[in-house]
């Protein structure tokens, strides 16, 4: 197999969340425990850092990795989902696993793993943590890919785990409160090992302190050390950052939600430094300036086109849609096109109530099993005082409006990490 018929196995043989959502999803690591045998518990070559939550996860996590680059480790990468290619999910210093090694991967091992009918997810993340092993990583900052107690990387010890915030979503697998979600993400605490949790509220912290506590793991709450001073918007896209410790930051994630990454970040880069990893200054703010470049994330308040300005973000649950909605709506033009879809397990109701009224919307379906129809997506937006078209594919969308669009008009892209994939696959096939 070539390695486009590689990923296509992949993605065919093994239950892939992305593609039909919950039956691909495995309570129990069995499987994990089994290919990790067989490899040789290769995790156990390389030091790791954990970070789970509901939102902030993927940013959090290339952020640390660029900052580690940045210090000269050698630093593995593992997040999810990818947006254009499968390789994106797993890099060492910011270049993507090669098509090769997936390729021999599955041709090498089928014979093995075939019988455990792995879930996609538990197939790749062994496959990472083999390609990190073999790579020779110092590090690898390790991305939870749904909750944490039961997700297949929890097999990992890492030197620190992160939680970055709870909210509800996946509600169906992780619980319908946020105390039960909490408790599914503080699975990742582990015996002495510290942990920062990046927000927390009157209902998720006592989980968290007790889960610690029993781990005897030093906890580290962020919002107790404001690291971040202030945060504003500059001209050219970034944010700048006045910091407690750090004199000013610039950040090259523009998105509202960053402030709060970036504290969280910041707390992380704390003890990171108190235990001799991080040794000065520079590296931190070279993460912060050149996380994009350093590590290949997409689809952060990205900036697609300046006139008129179109942005894409993944922000797909109503966590992430109060960020969201905010910082559009704060966005100065002429008018407001919203290129939007969702997928079946996000609340779209809470979602829709917090969209602009003002904006014309084009809807679109994903190219995901588990996309919304948007004839569903036109119909309730309709019963939300929200007007627009239906097209069946986010590059119709996409071009619809943006054919409509004057040079003073804000294009926004979004609803679903697979809305955005759709688009930057169509942007990089017709570059």
């Amino acid at each position: 197999m070539n390695y486009q018929e590689t990923v296509e196995y992949l993605f065919n043989s093994t239950p892939v969340f992305e593609k039909v959502g919950a039956t691909a999803y495995k309570e129990g690591l069995y499987n994990t425990y089994e290919l990790d045998k067989h490899f040789g518990h290769p995790h156990r070559q390389f030091k790791t850092i954990h970070v789970a939550g509901t939102n902030g996860k993927g940013s959090c996590s290339h952020t640390i990795a660029a900052i580690l680059q940045a210090a000269g480790y050698r630093v593995g990468l593992y997040t999810s989902p990818h947006l254009v290619d499968f390789r994106e999910r797993i890099r060492v210093n910011g270049e993507c696993i090669s098509e090769r090694y997936v390729v021999d991967f599955v041709e090498e091992e089928r014979n093995f793993f075939e019988p455990l009918h792995p879930s996609f997810f538990e197939l790749t993340t062994a496959l990472a943590f083999k390609y990190f092993a073999e790579a020779k990583v110092d590090i690898a900052v390790i991305e939870v890919g749904l909750g944490g107690r039961l997700d297949c990387t929890n097999i990992i010890t890492p030197i620190l785990s992160v939680i970055t915030n709870i909210s509800l979503d996946h509600t169906q697998f992780l619980g319908d409160t946020l105390q039960k979600i909490a408790g599914e993400k503080a699975g990742i605490i582990k015996p002495n090992v510290p942990v920062v949790i990046g927000e927390s509220n009157a209902e998720t912290r006592p989980v968290f302190e007790a889960k610690a506590a029993e781990n005897n793991a030093p906890i580290i709450f962020a919002e107790d050390t404001q690291e971040v001073l202030k945060a504003e918007h500059k001209p050219n896209g970034t944010m700048l950052y006045t910091t407690k410790n750090y004199g000013n930051v610039s950040g090259e994630l523009a998105g509202e939600f960053q402030q709060k990454n970036t504290n969280t970040v910041l707390n992380v880069v704390k003890y990171l430094k108190d235990v001799r990893i991080i040794n000065n200054d520079d590296c931190v703010r070279a993460g912060f300036a050149n996380v994009c470049e350093a590590t290949g994330l997409m689809g952060r308040w990205q900036t697609i086109g300046k006139s008129p300005l179109v942005v894409c973000d993944t922000g797909h649950n109503v966590g992430g849609w109060q960020y969201l909605s905010s910082q559009i709506k704060s966005v100065e033009c002429k008018a407001l096109r919203i290129v939007f879809g969702m997928v079946d397990d996000k609340d779209i109701e809470h979602v829709m109530d917090m969209l602009p009224k003002n904006a014309v919307y084009y809807f679109a379906q994903a190219t995901t099993h588990r996309a919304i129809p948007v004839n569903v997506v036109g119909e309730k937006a309709l019963a939300h005082g929200l007007h627009g078209t239906c097209y069946t594919s986010v590059d119709e969308a996409y071009e619809h409006a943006l054919a409509d669009a004057d040079k003073d008009d804000f294009v926004f892209v979004g609803g679903s990490s697979y809305v955005v994939a759709d688009l930057l696959t169509y942007l990089k096939n017709n570059n």
